[in-house]
């Protein structure tokens, strides 16, 4: 067997493994470890352990993971979630729909501060789900729109897998936050017409809630106002310069700290496990991350990228087909894969092939093209059966709703998540034109 035929083999057999569940990192580490020593000795697979992993997390880059993580947690604790969908449904609660568009808008809002798509699903569903099982809202709807609102959490900036994106491509976070934030108010925008649409057609699966005082309202308007100032500090902080992405995250962190604390929810019990949770899931990232080092050297030894890139090149088909064909793939893995696998093991093969096709932009201007439909289809995957991780989320968190009747209620989404996915396609700008300001 050739080193290529071995290299596919063995890519195949770890897309199993991580569909069948083993954790990304192991089957990463495993499968590519086994390859590599396969290809080029034991001693040398050692001496890949003695320099790779510690390479790969000591990045300066990556300290800027564990301060949104923390961030996020913060947020949680200090009960921002339920500030936002209050003030979202005290806009819209009282029409048809309404409560479905504040979880939207609540999710956005969230995501904004939090940057993980489970984590502002699962958030957002302890506060918004009982509210709209109490109004009578249908089981499709509730757990479709919770599901589909969550995956906001990844294309607001600070998106996680954006970070991840940007450190293994070498490209600028601040770029890439800023160019994922036009498409995330699109996919928001979009998110509402699908509710819109859905209750159009199913006026009993989304009833109106009855209409709050204009005081009231305006109170709970009020009340977020420190997320926005937030939101803005920091990514208008990284728009004109003012700080770095790192900067940013710290400053953050900080203040979404400050904002629980005199809140009055950050006690020490809530402080120490958000520590915890941020270092639980820093580290279970950077294993990922090892994991893929280990990976991608392996792919790097069966010269399978450079195949693939040359093959294409040569092949005469038009860049936007080749385009098509690899987003394809990233839809069909995104039925079986968990987004931040996908991302780790694809990218590595599928990001110098593209930078290498000619769309009449800049390399740089085509990597941060590339990052902005690849979030997009991760988010796509996040809600598409078999898998769809906020799915079963969602599900494990209201039992009276069958799975089935879940990934029915996100197909409303997952037609928004395609168009938003073709305009990106089609006009390149929407993401580029503001990324280009910076």
């Amino acid at each position: 067997m050739t080193d290529m035929g071995f290299g596919a083999l063995l890519f195949g057999v770890c897309v199993l493994l991580i569909g069948l569940r083993m954790p990304v990192a192991v089957a990463m580490f495993v499968v590519g470890g086994f390859g590599f020593a396969a290809l080029a000795g034991w001693s040398a697979f050692l001496n890949l352990l003695n320099t790779a992993p510690f390479g790969r997390v000591s990045s300066y880059t990556l300290s800027v993971v564990p301060l949104f993580l923390l961030m996020g947690q913060l947020a949680t604790r200090a009960g921002l979630s339920r500030l936002l969908f209050d003030a979202a449904r005290a806009c819209f609660g009282h029409r048809r729909g309404g409560l479905a568009v504040s979880t939207i808008g609540g999710c956005a809002g969230f995501g904004a501060v939090c940057g993980s798509s489970l984590a502002t699903a699962a958030t957002m569903a302890s506060v918004a789900l009982p509210e709209m099982r109490r109004h009578g809202y249908s089981g499709a709807l509730a757990a479709g729109t919770l599901a589909a609102g969550g995956t906001l959490g990844i294309l607001f900036p600070p998106s996680i897998i954006l970070v991840i994106y940007a450190v293994i491509t070498e490209q600028s976070i601040g770029k890439l936050f800023l160019a994922a934030l036009v498409p995330g108010v699109i996919a928001t925008l979009g998110y509402v017409a699908a509710i819109a649409a859905y209750v159009r057609m199913h006026p009993g699966a989304g009833p109106a809630a009855l209409p709050l005082p204009v005081a009231e309202r305006l109170r709970s308007v009020g009340k977020v106002w420190p997320v926005v100032a937030i939101f803005f500090a920091v990514i208008g902080g990284i728009y004109l310069g003012v700080f770095t992405p790192t900067e940013a995250a710290a400053i953050g962190a900080a203040a979404i700290g400050l904002v629980a604390l005199v809140s009055g929810r950050l006690g020490w019990s809530a402080f120490s496990g958000s520590l915890l949770d941020t270092g639980r899931t820093t580290a279970m990232i950077f294993l990922i991350l090892i994991g893929a080092e280990v990976f991608n050297a392996f792919l790097a030894l069966t010269q399978i990228p450079t195949a693939l890139a040359e093959g294409l090149a040569t092949s005469g088909l038009a860049p936007i087909v080749i385009l098509l064909g690899i987003l394809l793939v990233y839809l069909v893995l995104g039925c079986v894969m968990d987004s931040l696998a996908m991302i780790l093991l694809t990218v590595p093969v599928f990001f110098p092939l593209v930078t290498g096709l000619d769309f009449g932009y800049t390399e740089e201007e085509i990597a941060i093209w590339f990052g902005v439909m690849a979030l997009i289809v991760v988010e796509i995957g996040l809600i598409t059966p078999p898998i769809g991780l906020n799915v079963y989320a969602i599900s494990a968190m209201d039992r009276n709703v069958r799975l089935g009747e879940s990934f029915r209620g996100t197909l409303p989404f997952l037609l928004s998540g395609f168009v938003l996915l073709a305009i990106i396609l089609a006009v390149p700008g929407v993401c580029l034109w503001l990324a280009e300001l910076a």
